[in-house]
């Protein structure tokens, strides 16, 4: 919970936009050095910087040779896509169908540049499956990189990447570089970035309780990328480093990602996400979107749900929970701007059901009372909307 400046108690249902900052992590007033000067305020911010990537290495079981802050997801995805630039030849450029704003306004950028791209489709259900990836790949024999991302931010929808990988692994020709956005998917489900092998992937540290303007590009090999700066990062990417906003990104980590973290607080989500739907079904002008999600579907993350009510404009529904003190969305936030739903489009969702559709997201403090409490405000403004 949250509260208002009049001391009433907010209830946060937007953790997919950004989670409520945990204020119990490290933080040291030694660390204002630029980790690239050689004087001691520098080195001891280097320092940091670099124990602060052993231990996102650990936590991620991957090698800190292969990490490399950014300022975020958006950043990271666009760090990986724009390598697109450096490669010689017309390498065709693939993307889902579900991905964030950052792939998609980047594919438009690469399409205006001359890069031949394409689609890839997802079901009725939101998921990249194997069948929608083997028909893109069937289409398009110059494909060189796709973007398919583990966790869909607006419906929760989990794509198995493994399966995926396997068949970009068995395509035969050139090799397909592969990206996978991991945002909605750390410290929520169990990620394997090796077990994988994906190319490369992305998070951000406010997902996940973290501070905003630090996240983290992960890449398997070594990158040439399109963007120059400073040479930091190994010169991946330029400009001077969060050294503080790594040392955080790292707490997070170590704190969301072990195993018995990530089995914990899924089962407790899933418990109040399952009373959730439930209740919701029983709600006759609710529809949740998809149709087909059940309250023990395992084809969606527990902290996501999309869901419409008849006759209400989803930007009203969400504005008459706020009022009542729930924060709620209407979809990603970096697409808070404008009223269309790509994704819920690409899903086949009529437009007056996605124009209904709210965005509903849970988090590690979330409780079941707040659930309750939710329910009836929903209840509670259905009487006079």
């Amino acid at each position: 919970m949250v509260k208002k400046e009049n001391n009433e108690k907010r209830i946060y249902f937007d953790w997919a936009a950004s989670a409520p900052y945990n204020k119990n992590k490290n933080y040291s007033d030694d660390l204002f050095g630029n980790p690239s000067s050689s004087h001691a305020e520098g080195r001891i911010a280097k320092q940091a910087l670099e124990d602060a990537r052993d231990r996102v290495s650990r936590a991620l079981n991957v090698s800190a040779k292969t990490l490399f802050f950014t300022s975020g997801g958006t950043e990271s995805n666009s760090v990986a896509l724009f390598t697109n630039l450096t490669r010689p030849g017309k390498g065709r450029i693939l993307y889902s169908k579900g991905e964030h704003a950052s792939i998609r306004e980047g594919i438009n950028t690469l399409a205006k540049m001359g890069k031949p791209v394409g689609a890839i489709a997802i079901d009725p259900l939101g998921i990249v499956t194997d069948i929608t990836l083997e028909k893109t790949l069937s289409s398009y024999d110059d494909a060189r990189f796709a973007a398919i991302m583990s966790v869909n931010n607006e419906t929760g929808a989990i794509t198995d990447i493994k399966s995926l990988k396997k068949i970009i692994n068995n395509r035969g020709g050139a090799p397909l570089y592969f990206h996978c956005d991991i945002a909605q998917a750390i410290g929520k489900i169990p990620v394997d970035l090796s077990g994988w092998e994906v190319d490369s992937a992305s998070l951000s540290a406010h997902k996940i309780g973290g501070p905003r303007g630090i996240g983290l590009l992960y890449s398997r090999k070594p990158l040439e990328v399109f963007y120059s700066g400073g040479g930091q990062e190994n010169g991946v990417r330029g400009g001077t480093e969060n050294t503080q906003g790594a040392v955080m990104l790292a707490d997070c980590l170590e704190q969301a990602c072990s195993n018995t973290a990530v089995n914990e607080n899924f089962n407790k989500a899933k418990e109040r996400f399952k009373k959730l739907i439930t209740e919701l079904k029983k709600i006759k002008r609710c529809a949740l979107i998809p149709a087909e999600r059940t309250s023990d579907d395992e084809r969606f993350s527990p902290y996501i749900l999309q869901a419409a009510f008849k006759d209400i404009p989803g930007e009203v529904m969400a504005r008459a929970l706020d009022d009542l003190g729930f924060a709620v969305s209407t979809g990603s936030a970096c697409s808070s701007s404008s009223p269309e739903r790509p994704v819920l489009a690409a899903m086949g969702i009529e437009d007056n059901l996605s124009i209904e559709g709210i965005r509903i997201s849970q988090g590690y403090s979330t409780t079941d009372e707040d659930i309750e409490l939710l329910l009836a405000a929903i209840n509670e403004v259905l009487k006079f909307l």
